[in-house]
């Protein structure tokens, strides 16, 4: 009767203390760090309580990610050592995606054999992700241009020492990189651009098979991604263990204080995200007449999953099933999806026009703005099909600060604080894909939030 009746009220309590005490040592520096300490955990009992009532996957993922802070805050040691349940978790996910990418778009391809309806989506959903990507790139430009946080940087001697720069890569190694020439090869190195090249040319191909030698194909693409979806429900239930020891590591590794002097572009990075998704995807989801409450309690466990390990991988299995449990057919989830994560990067496009920028006004570089704007072009070329691994933005940018002749210290810089600034790109990224995919299904006439799929399909909740 306690737990049905108070529980909620009593976390409530704790939590709102726990503020009250940090808001007074802010103010006037005049808590005891004991006193601090107590309430931040006595906090984190309450809400583990309230977790505990509430028996959802989405609320121990977010309540873990809390306690792995404090973690991490308080028990750095440790917290460091925590970093293999993270990397389980991730291994365990990667090894869901090859299949799943391969089995879902060649069945949304070749599963009703209309290789018109297939060119149809393939312009628009193409369309679609460069037109918002390019606005996502603007917006980036234009917030680093009016709030310059790079200029009046000093590099430490330190940072000038021992780094590597990255091989600058040529336009047909760019290219190149997009073709496999071994897909097992390509599975196993998580090379997500060229698994969707392969399995859209296999899928071409199956719907040039006649019927009675296609439908095995198809059926067993259509059985592998049942499957491959299930396998996900298993490893979900380790998320919330994966996800806080993720988050405790990234706190007890790198601490708080390395992150005062590069606040601004945190901030910055931060906001610019906030009025892209309010003024750009917010917009596009109304003019689409998407049901906005449906759609966000249902990408709420993808994107929480997407902030707390910063890959977009690691939600792309939860966020297919979100999107058809609101009403996007399969064959249009598993058709534009998985290519929004190799052309549909709208995070990650914005935090690489900022970053590229900051990078030359911190090393005291002026560039004219045609140059930025070629230089963010290039990026946002390179980028593709980065999605899928944590922190990849850091490579393309060394290699295209290679390409443009800038230094790579105030890239080593960024680093320290690139795990909370991937978050945010991160959930952006899955945020634009899922939109992406109600709005092409909408364009397509075929959205139905009447479907009898059901909004628990996504959910996976521990039977009772």
């Amino acid at each position: 009767m306690f737990k049905s009746r108070y529980i909620n009220f009593l976390a409530l309590i704790i939590v709102s203390l726990t503020a009250v005490i940090y808001a007074v040592d802010y103010l006037f520096d005049a808590v005891p760090e004991g006193v601090s300490t107590f309430f931040r955990w006595a906090s984190v009992f309450g809400i583990t309580l309230y977790a505990v009532k509430k028996k959802s996957l989405t609320t121990w993922i977010l309540v873990c990610l809390i306690i792995g802070a404090c973690v991490g805050y308080d028990f750095p040691d440790v917290a460091v050592n925590l970093r293999v349940l993270s990397k389980i978790f991730l291994k365990l996910i990667k090894t869901i995606v090859g299949p799943l990418i391969f089995a879902t778009l060649v069945y949304g391809i070749a599963g009703h054999s209309d290789i018109k309806q297939v060119g149809r989506m393939g312009w628009k959903s193409l369309l679609y992700f460069e037109v918002v990507t390019t606005i996502a790139l603007f917006i980036g430009v234009a917030a680093i241009n009016l709030f310059p946080v790079g200029e009046g940087i000093i590099a430490p001697a330190a940072m000038h020492d021992n780094i590597q720069a990255a091989e600058p890569q040529t336009w047909q190694q760019i290219i190149l990189h997009i073709f496999p020439e071994n897909i097992a090869k390509s599975m196993a190195e998580g090379e997500v651009l060229q698994i969707v090249v392969f399995s859209v040319i296999f899928g071409l191909g199956l719907i040039m098979v006649p019927e009675k030698k296609r439908k095995p194909m198809v059926d067993f693409t259509q059985s592998l991604s049942e499957v491959m979806f299930k396998f996900t429900n298993i490893v979900m239930y380790f998320a919330p263990i994966g996800v806080g020891a993720a988050m405790a590591y990234t706190v007890g590794h790198m601490g708080l204080s390395i992150l005062e002097n590069l606040f601004g572009l945190l901030f910055l990075l931060y906001g610019s995200l906030i009025v892209f998704a309010l003024a750009v995807l917010l917009p596009i989801a109304l003019l689409a007449k998407i049901p906005i409450i449906s759609f966000l309690k249902a990408i709420k466990q993808p994107v929480s999953i997407a902030f707390a390990t910063t890959s977009s991988e690691a939600a792309l299995p939860r966020a297919m099933e979100a999107m058809e449990s609101i009403g996007v057919p399969r064959k249009v989830v598993s058709f534009v999806m998985p290519m929004g994560y190799s052309f549909n990067l709208d995070g990650t496009t914005l935090y690489l026009s900022l970053a590229s920028i900051f990078v030359a006004q911190a090393a005291g570089i002026d560039l004219s703005l045609g140059e930025q704007l070629i230089m963010v072009f290039t990026l946002m070329v390179t980028s593709k099909g980065v999605a899928g691994i944590p922190r990849a933005s850091l490579v393309i940018l060394m290699g295209t600060a290679a390409s443009f002749n800038l230094p790579i210290w105030p890239i080593m810089a960024i680093l320290g604080i690139d795990e909370l600034m991937d978050m945010a790109r991160t959930s952006i990224n899955v945020i634009g894909n899922c939109l992406a995919s109600a709005f092409i299904a909408k364009w397509e006439g075929e959205f139905d939030p009447d479907r009898e799929e059901g909004p628990e399909v996504f959910e996976a909740e521990p039977q009772k």
